[in-house]
């Protein structure tokens, strides 16, 4: 299954929530993911231009882009970002095909 990077940040109201009653968010992602058959790897909380990441595996895209909009759609963040990892066998597997594709520039003929 496909491994996604989530990286989000609380609005100023979810914070206060969450001093007033603190919560492990995670359990909670835990739960998203689960819903849709995948696994959630791990929560963090860091310094610097996003809040928290998570690690998610979601059986496809699609599964993984309902949960990115649920809690999108929830209010508690004002950024969601995610990321599709790929392995360094899919990378490789990627760098050959690109090989193959006779890229032209905008404007060359």
């Amino acid at each position: 299954m496909p491994l996604y990077l989530s990286q989000f940040s609380y609005t100023p109201e979810t914070w206060a929530r969450l001093i007033e009653n603190p919560e492990d968010r995670a359990a909670a992602a835990r739960s998203y993911i689960e819903s849709v058959g995948g696994t959630l790897h791990g929560f963090w909380y860091g310094f610097g231009t996003h809040d928290g990441h998570t690690l998610w595996e979601a059986p496809d895209d699609v599964s993984m882009a309902a949960v990115a909009l649920a809690i999108g759609a929830g209010g508690a963040v004002h950024s969601f970002e995610t990321t599709v990892l790929l392995t360094v066998d899919e990378t490789l597997d990627a760098l050959r095909r690109a090989g193959e594709i006779r890229y032209r520039p905008p404007g060359t003929a």
